[in-house]
């Protein structure tokens, strides 16, 4: 089975640790098209990682329109197909991106099957021509996955009427995200830390994690590490609450750092809110967390629910209160602090690692080429 994988996402080296368990696969004869870096939203540059490159071949190639989401394309792509000559193309972009489209036509000129992935969680019409690229797209592939279970939703809603598997884009390494001691008890009246690692941005509805603080006792504080454009409004509110003093900012930290600023909180929040062009498509944070036996609480928004499963706490999205009463059930039982932990590193072992993502993108393969797992 030759298969040629298409991913921008796959400049960053951690990611590409999956494709060694695809590559690991019986029969699998892996190729990955990348470019060698990525102009990200937020004015960055994502320069190509080779962290993980064992068992299958990286093709890099240049990109057209770097940086452009949906107009981007790979212009020696169709040299690169005639050369590989694959019986899956595995395009890992939405379907209403130019690449998608481009992938799509060169695959069916080589009688491969091809699929795309969709993070797209909300239902929006396109204006002309990426409503016709979607379509055209629909209309080709053998199959589609989606990252959530909205996504999948929404791909019927727009008219696709082909197999869905729900599967989320990566996986996790949890030999890195892992708690390096056991964590020892609480003495009485000890810091509490809820916290939150990411950008600080509206939708995250970071200022429930304040309001809730003021619900819950003095030795309870909050700690975010990150930057964005809600840093001062955050440092205002913390100063109108007169809990100054018990909220602390740290900057952002390298992804290779990430766990041990986890393993350091006593909980992880995520008060994700549901915006009218914005859902929570998955919460990376929440099985990194978990996957470090630090307990997580999260909102009701998108995909939170579904991710944490019976592994944490959910609260109604938008309501402090209930963010802090959440809180406060692990303040009053040890108990049910230590089994979430637990709970936590065992739903991420069972559901989330990159093995798990790579066996179920293999049977994925498998469906297209109608063959049994």
């Amino acid at each position: 089975m030759r298969v040629l994988m298409i991913s921008k996402a796959l400049v960053a080296g951690t990611s590409q640790r999956k494709l060694e368990e695809i590559a690991k696969c019986p029969d699998v004869e892996l190729t990955l098209v990348t470019p060698p870096y990525w102009h990200r939203d937020d004015g960055g540059k994502q320069v190509l990682e080779r962290l993980y490159t064992e068992g299958y071949r990286m093709i890099v190639t240049p990109m057209a329109f770097n940086g452009k989401f949906h107009w981007h394309y790979y212009p020696k792509l169709g040299q690169i197909m005639r050369e590989v000559q694959p019986d899956i193309v595995h395009i890992d972009e939405e379907p209403y991106n130019l690449a998608t489209l481009q992938a799509m036509y060169l695959a069916r000129k080589q009688q491969a099957r091809a699929l795309f992935f969709t993070w797209q969680n909300l239902y929006r019409q396109y204006p002309p021509p990426f409503r016709q690229i979607e379509l055209y797209n629909y209309k080709h592939a053998s199959l589609a996955i989606a990252g959530n279970r909205d996504a999948s939703e929404v791909l019927r809603r727009k008219g696709y009427q082909g197999p869905v598997r729900i599967i989320p884009q990566f996986g996790f390494d949890t030999d890195i995200y892992k708690r390096s001691a056991p964590r020892q008890p609480r003495a009485a009246n000890a810091p509490f830390t809820l916290g939150f690692i990411g950008r600080l941005k509206e939708e995250k509805g970071l200022p429930l994690m304040l309001e809730a603080l003021t619900h819950l006792p003095g030795y309870c504080q909050v700690v975010f590490i990150g930057h964005g454009p809600m840093k001062s409004q955050l440092e205002a509110q913390a100063a109108r609450l007169g809990i100054s003093q018990r909220v602390i900012f740290k900057p952002g930290v390298p992804s290779d750092q990430v766990p041990a600023e986890m393993e350091k909180l006593d909980v992880f929040v995520l008060p994700s809110l549901s915006r009218p062009n914005w859902i929570e498509q998955f919460g990376r944070v929440l099985a990194e967390s978990m996957s470090c036996e630090t307990p997580v609480i999260g909102s009701s928004s998108g995909e939170i629910p579904y991710v944490i499963g019976d592994a944490g706490l959910i609260f109604k999205e938008g309501d402090a209160l209930d963010l802090s009463a959440n809180v406060q059930k692990l303040l009053e039982s040890p108990e049910l602090y230590t089994t979430l932990a637990q709970r936590g590193r065992q739903r991420v072992l069972e559901n989330y690692t990159q093995g798990q993502i790579a066996r179920q993108t293999y049977e994925a393969y498998l469906t297209m080429l109608q063959k049994q797992p």
